[in-house]
C-alpha cells in the first residue's frame, strides 16, 4: 500500500474514525454502527472500501465479521497510524468516539456481543 493509497483512505470523516476505532482493537459493524450512530448500510460500505484497499482484514465469528488492523502493516501505514493517534486525541469527536467504545467494552460480554439492541 502507498501513501496515495492510505491518505485516499482517510480522506473521508467516517473512514477516519472507523480507523481511529480499530486502532483500539477489532470490532464487527454492530459496534461501528452504535458507536458513530450511523446505519448498518453505510459502515458496510466504508468498511468495503477500507478492506479493498487493504486497510483493515477481517474475520469471521459465527455468523458476524470482524474487522481489525492488518496484522503486518506497511511501514508507511504503520507511520500514518502512530500520526493519526497523536492527532485525534485533542479532537472533540474522536474523543467522543472512544467514549462511547469504552461504553461497549464495560459490557461484560461486548466481544461476543453482536445484534441490533445495545448491550449497555
Amino acid at each position: 500500500m502507498d501513501l496515495i493509497q492510505i491518505y485516499q483512505c482517510l480522506c473521508d470523516r467516517t473512514r477516519l474514525r472507523i480507523v481511529n476505532l480499530l486502532t483500539h482493537g477489532p470490532l464487527c459493524v454492530c459496534h461501528f454502527q452504535q458507536i458513530l450512530d450511523i446505519p448498518q448500510a453505510k459502515v458496510s460500505q466504508h468498511l468495503a472500501y477500507l478492506r479493498k484497499h487493504e486497510m483493515v482484514e477481517t474475520t469471521r465469528k459465527g455468523t458476524w465479521i470482524i474487522y481489525s488492523l492488518p496484522a503486518k502493516p506497511t511501514p508507511q501505514l504503520e507511520a500514518n497510524l502512530k500520526c493519526l493517534q497523536d492527532c485525534t486525541t485533542s479532537d472533540k469527536m474522536f474523543r467522543e468516539d472512544l467514549t462511547r467504545l469504552a461504553k461497549i467494552q464495560k459490557c461484560s460480554d461486548w466481544k461476543e456481543y453482536c445484534g441490533p439492541k445495545s448491550c449497555c
